[in-house]
């Protein structure tokens, strides 16, 4: 989560970045082909070494039918790939607080892979769904039939990565798509609920009040009404002082919706209910191999206790602590944004570049 309290934004019980200031302001087998790791990372290594510039490449927006959803898509194609990312971003699912998070990851991957990115239904600029609130396992199907749909016949292998619940998710979706998913990347994951967090306490009475988050929506929806230029003036006073300029589009074009809202705290409330159970230890013991996490120091929705549980649990599982200081919402900001996505590179380099795998093997120990 972002600094201090954040309420809602990427990642609401997972950024929660922008929300209370403003409110405070106003009122198993892998399939992966040789070239995946020993072309592309030996091409890695030599625009390393030859200080080649890297691509930068701006990412498209596009809107795509999923099951009958409307879904809001950030993609980066490249031209030749030999894998894919697909991102699934934390509570809100506005896609496009990560454009420069994508974008970046894009960069560093030398266009050895293209790099889409996948909103939330229900958390859109245009109220498509007409109001119909999503839960988190409607989520999860929901980026289980994107898949299904998109890569299905596809060659390239897939790696997940998720932020906040959306690590969460990508974990839910590698159980359904094993053919296709081949390793996955948690961010500041939201896995389990902090019992120690007053924050999380109070979001969770929000989320389950029908009352509150009914009125909190509406108050939103409200502000949403200002003109865009009051809007973006009131954001900027508050939260976009710091945040992106991306960030700060996302807030006004986004966020003040009643309808995204809604979905929010609605999907939050399930949240709150699932993330109540116990982790799925036994399948993270499975694949431990091809998981990976990254904590942060201060944050309550994914907490050191958390990084201490999955330490004690499944000790071969690859875990990172950013102790830059960036936080839960990084995607708000530039330098947590280029930050998170150069250590997403790193693992990934790290973790195919010495050892190239046939077409027939499994997925071994780094």
């Amino acid at each position: 989560m972002p600094p201090h309290y954040s309420f809602i934004s990427p990642g609401f019980c997972h950024h929660r970045l922008f929300f209370t200031p403003i409110l405070s302001s106003l009122l198993s087998n892998i399939n992966f082909r040789i070239r995946f790791t020993s072309n592309c990372f030996t091409d890695f290594q030599m625009r390393e070494d030859n200080s080649i510039l890297k691509e930068n490449k701006p990412a498209t927006f596009r809107l795509c039918n999923v099951s009958s959803f409307t879904t809001e898509l950030l993609e980066i194609r490249a031209e030749n790939p030999s894998f894919h990312v697909l991102f699934i971003p934390g509570n809100p699912g506005v896609i496009m607080f990560y454009k420069e998070f994508l974008e970046r990851v894009y960069e560093m991957l030398d266009g050895c892979a293209s790099v889409t990115g996948i909103g939330h239904i229900g958390q859109t600029r245009k109220n498509w769904e007409h109001g119909r609130r999503f839960s988190l396992q409607e989520q999860i199907d929901h980026k289980v039939d994107f898949i299904k749909q998109e890569f299905q016949n596809t060659e390239f292998p897939l790696l997940l990565v998720g932020h906040s619940i959306g690590s969460y998710i990508s974990l839910e979706v590698f159980k359904r798509t094993q053919e296709q998913v081949k390793y996955c990347i948690g961010l500041y994951p939201f896995l389990s609920l902090n019992k120690d967090s007053l924050h999380q306490s109070l979001i969770g009475k929000l989320a389950g009040s029908q009352v509150l988050s009914t009125s909190v929506s509406a108050i939103v929806a409200v502000l949403g009404l200002l003109p865009i230029s009051a809007i973006r003036f009131l954001v900027r006073m508050s939260v976009g002082k710091s945040y992106s300029s991306t960030a700060v589009e996302a807030v006004c074009s986004h966020l003040l919706q009643y309808h995204t809202m809604r979905n929010i705290l609605f999907m939050a409330m399930k949240e709150f209910e699932k993330l109540a159970e116990v982790p799925d230890w036994n399948f993270i013991k499975e694949k431990q191999d091809q998981v990976a996490f990254l904590f942060g120091i201060d944050d309550h929705w994914g907490p050191i206790s958390m990084y201490e549980e999955i330490s004690k649990q499944v000790p071969e599982v690859a875990l990172t602590i950013e102790r830059e200081g960036h936080t839960h919402g990084f995607c708000c900001y530039v330098a947590g944004s280029v930050w998170v996505a150069d250590h997403v590179v790193s693992i990934i380099k790290s973790r195919f570049k010495s050892k190239p795998l046939r077409s027939d093997s499994s997925l071994g120990s780094p």
